[in-house]
């Protein structure tokens, strides 16, 4: 536990950001997985559930989806993203 205190970095995520969800879960984007993005579109976060989930306020396609998401599968809008 030491050892992942020492490297622990807290996300820095308040509420009004633009974040990027993964979409590692989402397997109903119809395209070539070696061509996808890895992150869709920037949504708002609407506010903190707790220190390790995010409720973003999705829009277009992905407005029917659980707007939860953990903070390990957001990255901040503008970040470098992979």
């Amino acid at each position: 536990k030491t050892r992942w205190d020492e490297s622990h970095i807290e996300p820095d995520i308040k509420e009004g950001d633009l974040v990027c969800v993964s979409k590692v879960h989402f397997r109903n984007i119809s395209s070539n997985p070696k061509f996808r993005d890895f992150f869709i579109e920037p949504f708002l976060v609407l506010r903190l559930v707790g220190m390790n989930a995010v409720e973003v306020a999705p829009h277009g396609p992905f407005s029917r989806r659980h707007p939860v998401f953990p903070v390990s599968l957001i990255e901040i809008y503008g970040k470098k993203m992979i």
